[in-house]
């Protein structure tokens, strides 16, 4: 008599967990119309109409946000913009969905030296290295992007406060001055 009031709030929780399980759908099996804006967006970007392709792109994420490919496209033409830090973002909500993607890890890397988070991008590389076990496309690409160095706008940016110069008619007061 004991026994049964136990086995029967596990057949129901089973019963419950078994039944949410059976309604979705497998990660690899991204919705077919969201496929379709993702190759619309793809050829809007080579074709460089970034406008399109962001639309495109931000509709197929809409249909499936599991579609990781989508992600990556978004940070490409954040890049193609000049706009790496929403690139970043891009890259790391595709590693969201898939931690080891080399494609993912090596193009944030490329926006992070963009950006001139050069030292972050050689952490992306590392593990780039690692995932691939031997040389592969994407961590020669990285490696050559980072030898390249960050664009001379990026290290600007990224300089000290104490090298900047005052814009010209601002006033600059001292102790010396009061």
């Amino acid at each position: 008599m004991r026994v049964s009031p136990v086995a029967l709030v596990l057949s129901l929780t089973l019963l419950a967990v078994s039944s949410g399980v059976n309604g979705q759908k497998a990660d690899d099996q991204i919705n077919p119309r969201s496929l379709a804006l993702l190759s619309e967006g793809q050829s809007a970007l080579a074709a460089g109409k970034y406008e399109a392709a962001n639309d495109a792109l931000e509709s197929a994420l809409a249909v499936d946000p599991r579609n990781r490919n989508a992600f990556i496209a978004l940070g490409k033409v954040a890049q193609a913009q000049q706009l790496p830090g929403k690139a970043i973002r891009m890259y790391f909500e595709a590693l969201a969905l898939e931690p080891n993607d080399v494609n993912a890890l090596a193009a944030q890397g490329e926006a992070m030296v963009q950006k001139g988070a050069v030292e972050r991008a050689r952490a992306n590389l590392a593990r780039v290295r690692a995932l691939c076990k031997t040389e592969c496309a994407p961590a020669v690409q990285l490696a050559a992007v980072i030898a390249k160095g960050p664009p001379p706008a990026a290290v600007v940016a990224t300089a000290p406060a104490s090298d900047k110069v005052p814009p010209k008619g601002a006033e600059t007061s001292t102790v010396a001055d009061k």
